[in-house]
C-alpha cells in the first residue's frame, strides 16, 4: 500500500510539471511579437457640405503617440494623410477633401503612431457631396405675386418677395440705374423687400438666388440663371401744358368765361374758390365736358379730381376716353338714357365710373381700367353733385400714364 501511494504521488507531480510546461510555451508563443497596441482614435467627426468636395472637422486624439491621421473612402481605394499637430481634444483638425463626385460617401478616419500602428477606425457615414445636379434643381426665391413692387412717391421702387427657404443666403438684384449703368444689390435672406433708389423706369429687373445645402457648408450655390422680375411700371404725370379745350355738340356751357374748362389744368393746389374753378352753367345734369390732352397716351392709368372749396362738387361722374375724334361726336344729350350706348358705338371707352362718398372737396385719386386703349381726348360726364344742383364745380384734374 505504501508503495502504491508513492507511485501515485510521483505521477501527480509529473502531470503538474508537464502541464505547466505546455502553458508556458503557449503563452510565450502568444507574446513572441509583443503586446498589440492601438493608438487613440479621433472623436466627434462633423462633415461640411461642399461643391464636389467635402470637409471633415474632428477633434484630435489625446494620445501623444499619434503622429498622423489617414482618411479613406471608396472602399479604401482613395485616401488622404494629415499630420497630427495637436493632441488637445479641445482643438479641431479641419480637412478638405477635393475632387469628389456628386455622391454620398462613407469616410473612415484612422490614427497612426510613429511605428505605423493604427487605431480603431472611426466612420463618418452618409456624407453627401453636392454638385451640378443639386445646383440645377435650385429655384430663385419667389416674389410676392399679390404686390410684387411698390413705386414710392420719391420715384424709388420697393421689390417685394416671399419668405425664403431656410437655406437661402441671399438674392442678387440686377437692374439699370438712372445713370444707365447696370448695377447689382443683394437682398438678404432675412429681408422681405429691397428698395432701389436709382431704378431707371421701364428697364428690366433680374434676380438670382443663392443657397447652401446645409448650415456650415463650405460652398454657396447659385441658381444657374437670372429670372426676370415682373414688369415695373411707374406713373408719369400727363403734361398739362398740352391740354386744350374742345367743344363737342351738347357739351355743357360754362357759368362765365372766367370759369372755363381750362381752370381744370391750371396747376392749382387744393380746393379753390370762385372764380378759380370750372363752373358749369347749371342748365341740366347729367352733362358732359370734353378736352384734348395734346398727345396720345398708351396706358392712361390714374386720375385725380379736386372739388371746389364749398359746393356743387361731383360725387358721381364718368371718365371716357378716345384717341381720334373722327366720327366720335354723340348726338344725344348726356342726360339721355341712350347716351352711354351711343358713346360706346362712337368708339369712346369708359375708363372709370367714379363715386365719391365724401363732400367732394379734397383731392382723390382713382385707378382707371387696366389695359386701356390709346387715349388722347377725355370726356367727363357728371351724373350727380353733392348738393344735387344742376351746377358742377371742380378745381383740378390730373392724369398719370403708366410706363
Amino acid at each position: 500500500m505504501k508503495n502504491r501511494y508513492i507511485v501515485l504521488a510521483v505521477l501527480l507531480i509529473a502531470t503538474i510539471i508537464i502541464s505547466c510546461t505546455k502553458d508556458d510555451v503557449a503563452f510565450k508563443e502568444f507574446l513572441k511579437n509583443g503586446e498589440t497596441v492601438y493608438p487613440g482614435k479621433v472623436s466627434k467627426i462633423v462633415a461640411k457640405a461642399g461643391n464636389l468636395r467635402t470637409g471633415l472637422w474632428f477633434n484630435p486624439s489625446p494620445d501623444p503617440s499619434v503622429t498622423k491621421y489617414v482618411i479613406k473612402w471608396n472602399n479604401n481605394v482613395d485616401s488622404i494623410t494629415v499630420n497630427s499637430t495637436s493632441h488637445s481634444p479641445l482643438d479641431t483638425i479641419k480637412v478638405i477633401i477635393p475632387n469628389l463626385s456628386e455622391y454620398t460617401y462613407t469616410f473612415t478616419v484612422l490614427s497612426y503612431d510613429a511605428q505605423g500602428r493604427k487605431s480603431i477606425p472611426i466612420e463618418a457615414p452618409n456624407v453627401r457631396v453636392y454638385g451640378p445636379l443639386y445646383q440645377g434643381a435650385l429655384l430663385n426665391r419667389p416674389f410676392n405675386a399679390t404686390e410684387p413692387y411698390v413705386v414710392n412717391a420719391n420715384g424709388s421702387v420697393q421689390l417685394n418677395f416671399n419668405v425664403p427657404d431656410t437655406i437661402n443666403v441671399g438674392t442678387t438684384i440686377r437692374y439699370t440705374n438712372t445713370s444707365n449703368v447696370v448695377t447689382e444689390k443683394t437682398l438678404a435672406a432675412k429681408d422681405m423687400s429691397i428698395t432701389l433708389n436709382d431704378y431707371k423706369s421701364g428697364t428690366d429687373v433680374l434676380y438670382k438666388s443663392s443657397y447652401i445645402p446645409s448650415l456650415g457648408s463650405l460652398d454657396v450655390f447659385s441658381v444657374s440663371d437670372f429670372s426676370t422680375f415682373p414688369k415695373i411700371f411707374t406713373f408719369a404725370q400727363c403734361d398739362k401744358s398740352l391740354f386744350r379745350e374742345v367743344r363737342l355738340p351738347n357739351d355743357v356751357n360754362t357759368y362765365e368765361s372766367g370759369t372755363s374748362i381750362s381752370k381744370l389744368w391750371d396747376n392749382s393746389n387744393g380746393p379753390q374758390g370762385y372764380p378759380n374753378i370750372f363752373h358749369s352753367d347749371g342748365s341740366y345734369i347729367a352733362h358732359v365736358l370734353t378736352f384734348d390732352m395734346g398727345r396720345t397716351y398708351t396706358n392712361l392709368a390714374q386720375i385725380e379730381e379736386v372739388g371746389r372749396d364749398c359746393c356743387n362738387n361731383p360725387d358721381r361722374f364718368e371718365v371716357w376716353g378716345i384717341n381720334d375724334l373722327t366720327n366720335a361726336t354723340t348726338n344725344l344729350r348726356a342726360d339721355d338714357s341712350g347716351w352711354k350706348a351711343e358713346a360706346v358705338a362712337k368708339g369712346w371707352t369708359l375708363l372709370k365710373d367714379i363715386t365719391r362718398t365724401d363732400d367732394g372737396k379734397n383731392a382723390m385719386k382713382f385707378d382707371l381700367i387696366a389695359n386701356p386703349p390709346p387715349v388722347r381726348y377725355i370726356r367727363i360726364r357728371v351724373l350727380h353733385t353733392v348738393t344735387g344742383s344742376g351746377y358742377s364745380n371742380m378745381s383740378e384734374l390730373t392724369f398719370w400714364n403708366k410706363q
